[in-house]
C-alpha cells in the first residue's frame, strides 16, 4: 500500500482532535472554546477533553485571563524544526515538472547568486526555445522577467547599484529609462506578484516569473515559465500565469510564508 493511500487505517480520535489544531492554525489568533469547537465541527463538551490533553503536551495553551486557546510552545518548536529542514530548491524541483506538464512550457528556477539572478534548474517543454538558457546563466536584472522579480522583492540596497550599473552598461551613454520609470515597473511587479516579458529581450519569446518567499517573508527563489509567443499566452490572467502563481504561492506556504 502506498504512502499516499487515503484509505490507510489511522486512529480516528487523533484525526478528530487534530481538527482543533487545524482550526487554531487557520484562524491565526487565540480563540474561545465555543468558536474553536464550532470551527472544528464538534460540540464544546467534546472539544474540551482534547484541549486538556493537547495542553498537557504543550501543543496548545489557554490564557488564564481571557480563557482563549492558542498554539503552545511545542507546536512552535515543531514548526521551527520543520522550517529549518525545508529546502526551497528541493521543493521547487519537485513542483516544476508538474507545472511544466500542466502548461507545456519550459520552466526555470533561479536563485540570487554572487552575480545576480542565476538559473539553477530547467525543465524543458515540448516547444523548443531557441535561446542559450542553461544552468548557471545569469539573467539581466531589469531586462528579464526573472531579474525583475528579484529587483522588485530583494532589499533595494542589494539590487539598486547593480541595476543602475546595468542600465549604464547596456545603454552605453545613450538615454536610458529614468529611474522613476524603473521604480514604477518594479512596483507593478510587487502589486501583481508577477513579472512579465513579452518579446523582450528576445523577440518571439514570452515569459512570466513569480517569487517564492520563506517564513521571514524574504524571496528565496523565482520560478519562470517561458515559451514561444505562438504557444505562450502572455495575458496577465492567462492559464499560464494562474498556474505559475498557484505553484509559487503553494511553495511559499510550505516554507512558512503567511
Amino acid at each position: 500500500m502506498s504512502k499516499g493511500d487515503d484509505n490507510r487505517r489511522g486512529i480516528q480520535s487523533i484525526e478528530v482532535g487534530g481538527q482543533l489544531l487545524l482550526a487554531l492554525t487557520v484562524h491565526g489568533a487565540p480563540m474561545m472554546l465555543r468558536d474553536l469547537a464550532r470551527e472544528a465541527g464538534m460540540p464544546p463538551a467534546k472539544a474540551h477533553p482534547y484541549l486538556v490533553s493537547f495542553g498537557k503536551l504543550g501543543l496548545i495553551e489557554q490564557d488564564p485571563l481571557t480563557g482563549r486557546y492558542e498554539l503552545g510552545p511545542l507546536a512552535m518548536q515543531m514548526g521551527l524544526i520543520t522550517l529549518q529542514h525545508m529546502d526551497a530548491l528541493r521543493l521547487a524541483t519537485r513542483e516544476i515538472a508538474a507545472l511544466g506538464d500542466a502548461i507545456d512550457q519550459t520552466i526555470a528556477v533561479a536563485v540570487w547568486g554572487n552575480h545576480g539572478a542565476t538559473i539553477v534548474r530547467i525543465e524543458e517543454s515540448n516547444y523548443p526555445i531557441h535561446v542559450n538558457l542553461r544552468t548557471g546563466t545569469v539573467m539581466s536584472l531589469l531586462g528579464t522577467a526573472t531579474g525583475r522579480v528579484f529587483a522588485a522583492f530583494l532589499p533595494p540596497k542589494i539590487t539598486e547599484a547593480m541595476a543602475k550599473q546595468e542600465l549604464h552598461r547596456e545603454h552605453r551613454g545613450a538615454t536610458h529609462p529614468p529611474w522613476k520609470e524603473i521604480e514604477a515597473t518594479l512596483a507593478d511587479v510587487r502589486k501583481r506578484g508577477l513579472a512579465r516579458a513579452v518579446g523582450q529581450p528576445i523577440p518571439g519569446l514570452n515569459a512570466f516569473s513569480a517569487p517564492v518567499f520563506d517564513h521571514t517573508r524574504a524571496i528565496v527563489l523565482a520560478i519562470t515559465a517561458l515559451g514561444p509567443a505562438g504557444t505562450f499566452d502572455a495575458a496577465w490572467n492567462s492559464p499560464i500565469a494562474k498556474a505559475l502563481l498557484a505553484t509559487t504561492e503553494a511553495l511559499s506556504r510550505r516554507l512558512g510564508f503567511s
